[in-house]
């Protein structure tokens, strides 16, 4: 088993599901790990368990917990800015946070709620801790996907162009990236199911995923293999499902619209001329 000693992770959206399965991952092989989080009082919940479930586990790492609402700019700086003062490196940024199919509604700085916090609230968190990261290297940046890549499916097909873009500016750096199907798994991310479409269309949806869907754990694998995996330590911007180099949908491959989603994102996030390829090491976080 590849070890993580040493090596400082986040986990965006790490309380439950997927993400909750990959810190346990990360803390088993001896990682520092941050669990970022919109709830801290459900997050701080799931790191004891964690540290219940790895007490006794021989060189197992730490968990902590920090407050991070991708729905609001304000609260991805701060949570930036909270990393940047307290973690000296950041080996391992999983982005794997995300909602579905909740009633039609926008952030609070005005952005449609999927996109918003599915792929702008990231694309933020990823630049801020950009200059941290590469000074880390080598490191990784991985991002939960779909192949669902409308509201959820474009947010997600953000996702892989986004990756797929941040591979080509890291070139050089170290950092490699990587963007991933976990596979239909079980998730609270159906959780908004009954106010998007009917009562009763959560359970209905539960009792069907217990039959043929992926468990959180299975749905973990892909995320935890890009993560640590050696054999993909000289790649960099490609899509993974099944824990297997896969091609993505046509459109996840248009060169030219990977790069514009980049500028537009800046552009609606305020990045302004501030470029983290380039900064140092204190990224901007007002």
């Amino acid at each position: 088993m590849a070890r993580l000693d040493g090596k400082t992770a986040i986990v965006t959206g790490s309380n439950t599901g997927i993400g909750k399965f990959t810190v346990l991952d990360f803390i088993n092989r001896g990682a520092r790990v941050i669990m970022a989080c919109r709830s801290v009082e459900k997050a701080e919940a799931a790191a004891k368990e964690i540290r219940e479930a790895t007490k006794d586990v021989p060189g197992a790492g730490t968990v902590h917990v920090v407050k991070l609402d991708l729905g609001s700019l304000t609260s991805v700086r701060q949570c930036a800015k909270e990393l940047l003062q307290n973690e000296s490196r950041i080996n391992l940024l999983v982005n794997n946070a995300g909602i579905m199919a909740c009633p039609q509604s926008k952030t609070e700085d005005g952005f449609e709620t999927q996109f918003g916090v599915n792929h702008l609230g990231h694309f933020l968190f990823t630049c801020l801790l950009l200059p941290r990261i590469i000074r880390s290297a080598p490191a990784r940046i991985v991002n939960v996907s779909s192949r669902l890549h409308e509201t959820y499916r474009q947010s997600k097909l953000a996702n892989v162009l986004f990756s797929s873009e941040l591979g080509k500016r890291l070139q050089g750096t170290g950092v490699t990236t990587y963007a991933l199907h976990p596979g239909v798994v079980r998730t609270e991310l159906t959780r908004n199911f009954n106010a998007s479409y009917f009562r009763g269309a959560h359970s209905m949806w539960q009792g069907v995923a217990t039959l043929f869907l992926k468990t959180p754990e299975e749905g973990a694998q892909t995320t935890i293999y890009c993560s640590v995996d050696e054999k993909l330590a000289d790649k960099t911007g490609l899509y993974y499902s099944d824990c297997k180099e896969k091609t993505p949908s046509r459109k996840a491959r248009d060169a030219e619209a990977a790069k514009k989603l980049w500028d537009l994102s800046a552009k609606l996030v305020g990045l302004g001329d501030w470029n983290p390829f380039t900064a140092d090491d204190s990224a901007p976080t007002s």
